[in-house]
């Protein structure tokens, strides 16, 4: 068994998701967002890292899981979002988990059975995989579909022994 959070980054909102693996079984513990609704960098980080810290107190999560940079549009987004991803790492690190990244083609491939899914595919499969009653916000989904990820890593790395 073990107890998995995923983090989608973001300066502004940080989506987390928590599920348990047991065996081939996921169950879905809890998912949302950590809102930045400041417009200093440094303050959003700060929160990112208390908050991130605060849902590893609350689950106890055995292995984190984040999603890694991709090339965005401009330089200065993606500088942005790398510092958010090294707050939410950092949180992790400072509590002693393993931490594990993931691209996010493979992400969506993994859930979805597509690299070049949509936001609203994710969010449906997710909700089927995890059997919620409604679809998850589009970044607690996307936080919900790396730790799915996750755990599909785990079910093939132990198949191939």
């Amino acid at each position: 068994m073990a107890i998995i959070l995923g983090i989608d980054p973001g300066s502004r909102l940080t989506g987390y998701g928590v599920i348990r693996q047991t065996g081939r079984q996921l169950t879905y513990l809890g998912s949302g967002c950590i809102r930045t609704a400041v417009d200093d960098l440094p303050t959003r980080l700060k929160r990112i890292y208390a908050g991130v810290s605060e849902i590893i107190f609350q689950f106890q999560p055995d292995i984190f899981a984040i999603e890694q940079v991709f090339m965005a549009r401009n330089a200065d987004s993606a500088l942005k979002l790398g510092q958010a991803r090294g707050s939410a790492i950092v949180a992790a690190v400072n509590k002693d988990l393993p931490v594990f990244e993931y691209a996010a083609r493979l992400v969506k491939q993994s859930v979805v059975g597509t690299g070049a899914a949509d936001k609203k595919q994710v969010q449906h499969m997710v909700k089927l995989l995890l059997k919620l009653p409604a679809s998850p916000q589009a970044d607690a989904a996307d936080a919900l579909a790396i730790a799915i990820t996750h755990a599909h890593m785990i079910q093939h790395s132990v198949k191939s022994y």
